[in-house]
């Protein structure tokens, strides 16, 4: 069995980001030269998600307006973990609701996706660098 560890690396400007990674992904997959197996994506961070849909700006704002109702940043008092001198308890909530990893089968060397699919990276707390692990084993 092969496998192959490729880390990811993001920085993102404002506090929060959506970026497609999928063709990062791809680029891994063809560097493994695996054919038949796993692929195992997940954010290396605590404040970082990993998750799967359908690359849609709409979808993406529906995103970022559901998350900040379901754990708003501000007041940035609101959140006991803020009392540590932090200011993103809320960042905390977003990345345990987005989710932490996904895993995609690959067949024929290929990610193998429903109609749609594609992987991103989700940000909640930006300014610093972050980065995604791709761990892909298979034959």
């Amino acid at each position: 069995m092969k496998s192959h560890r490729k880390e990811l690396w993001f920085s993102v400007r404002g506090r929060r980001a959506f970026l497609n990674i999928t063709p990062m992904v791809e680029e891994a997959l063809e560097e493994s030269g695996v054919r038949e197996g796993l692929v195992l994506v997940n954010a290396m961070h605590i404040t970082a998600s990993v998750f799967i849909n359908d690359d849609e700006s709409g979808l993406h704002q529906d995103y970022e307006d559901w998350l900040e109702e379901l754990a708003p940043h501000a007041p940035v008092d609101h959140y006991r973990h803020n009392r540590t001198g932090e200011d993103n308890g809320d960042a905390h909530l977003k990345r345990q609701v987005m989710g932490r990893e996904v895993v995609v089968a690959v067949t024929d060397g290929e990610l193998d996706f429903g109609p749609w699919e594609q992987i991103f990276y989700g940000e909640f707390d930006g300014g610093r660098k972050k980065r995604v692990l791709v761990k892909i084993v298979g034959e």
